[in-house]
């Protein structure tokens, strides 16, 4: 059985500060990413056992639910570190920008709104996620609820902004709208453009 694995860090704790600090970073990737990879292996491994059996007395459903929660939540976050960095933010250059203008209304910035109205009014918990859907060829965004529901099947996440509480609360609290504010200023959209590009491959 093949496990999923922690990805590293692709920089220090503390390079996206005063945007988001060392004591976030810290604990959102080596205990939150982290319980996602243990949940989806440990649910890989309940399946496995129950082939053994033909199943018996296994509760299927409940134990691909799980898969499906800590699975996405492992997506999401392995997409999250790298579309930031250091001194990110701006705007994308290149097809990317081209598509967005086409998408969405003709500017960047109408881009920029709807996404940020998409990850402020997530619903409890979840993610903001620019999307590219291959069937229509267009980009999309989502509020995607806790980390598997409202995503649309066969789209292809880009761009990912966590808004779980343990993404902002040690340092912006209740604020979710200024940590997602924030969170504009160490965007990569040099990691986003190449994930654009690999979808339309």
């Amino acid at each position: 059985m093949k496990k999923y694995e922690l990805p590293p860090l692709p920089y220090a704790y503390d390079v996206l500060e005063p945007h988001i600090s060392k004591e976030i970073m810290t604990l959102h990737h080596d205990k939150h990413h982290l319980a996602y990879v243990n949940g989806a292996n440990a649910a890989l491994e309940k399946l496995e056992n129950g082939r053994k059996n033909n199943f018996q007395g296994t509760d299927v459903k409940a134990i691909e639910r799980d898969l499906s929660f800590h699975y996405a939540g492992h997506l999401l976050h392995s997409i999250f570190w790298p579309n930031m960095k250091s001194g990110g933010g701006g705007k994308p250059g290149s097809a990317l920008a081209d598509k967005i203008n086409a998408d969405f209304g003709g500017s960047y910035d109408g881009f920029k709104a709807q996404f940020t109205e998409a990850a402020k009014t997530v619903e409890g918990i979840g993610w903001g996620i620019l999307a590219y859907d291959p069937l229509s060829d267009q980009l999309l965004t989502f509020g995607a609820e806790k980390h598997n529901l409202l995503l649309g099947p066969g789209t292809i996440p880009l761009l990912v902004c966590d808004v779980w509480e343990h993404a902002y609360y040690l340092q912006y609290k209740n604020d979710k709208a200024s940590y997602v504010n924030a969170w504009w200023n160490v965007v990569n959209w040099d990691d986003v453009a190449k994930r654009f590009d690999k979808s339309k491959k």
